[in-house]
């Protein structure tokens, strides 16, 4: 089978120590966790995991078939590149010279639509959001003018279709 991005989806409790516990579930299989983002979801009190990997198709459904035997967990889902919108963000923090001595950082920024968050004496800070190849190009476009830190979120995503754990919640709650 053809390896690719998966987004898994996993809504859950937020308890302690179930990252660890669905990290060891990765970890078992030896596969890589490429990104990671826990936030509050669209239902209350509910965590939604954000969790991409390259693999297979089979491995993505077995690795949700044993997330989903968490007691925290509701549901979780995965999704290809294609079912879901996605954005990550990056910082960059540069010298604050080049901005004004090196022309061609201001062309990356202009094109690259990044923002400037903050200038100070020493340095610059550079937010970008988008693809995980756009970050990277900015990323190789600036590395030879130097880097001082860079740091990049892991993926979040909404899908295109509507999620079914709206109407598996709205069931549940119609039975009770």
């Amino acid at each position: 089978m053809e390896k690719k991005f998966f987004t898994i989806s996993v809504y859950s409790e937020n308890n302690v120590g179930l990252l660890n516990r669905i990290s060891g579930i990765f970890l078992k299989r030896h596969i890589n966790i490429e990104g990671l983002n826990v936030s509050k979801s669209e239902i209350k009190n509910i965590s939604k995991f954000t969790i991409v990997v390259f693999t297979t198709e089979d491995w993505t459904r077995k690795i949700v078939a044993q997330i989903e035997k968490q007691i925290e967990v509701i549901k979780a889902f995965y999704h290809t590149d294609e079912e879901i919108i996605y954005q990550e963000s990056a910082l960059f923090k540069i010298a604050s010279h080049l901005l004004f001595d090196e022309r061609q950082i201001q062309n990356i920024i202009k094109e690259s639509n990044s923002q400037i968050v903050t200038v100070s004496r020493d340095f610059f800070i550079l937010a970008k959001t988008g693809r995980r190849h756009e970050i990277d190009e900015m990323h190789d476009e600036l590395e030879p003018y130097g880097i001082m830190q860079f740091v990049r979120s892991g993926r979040i995503a909404v899908t295109k279709a509507a999620m079914p754990i709206t109407a598996l919640l709205n069931e549940y709650e119609n039975n009770n």
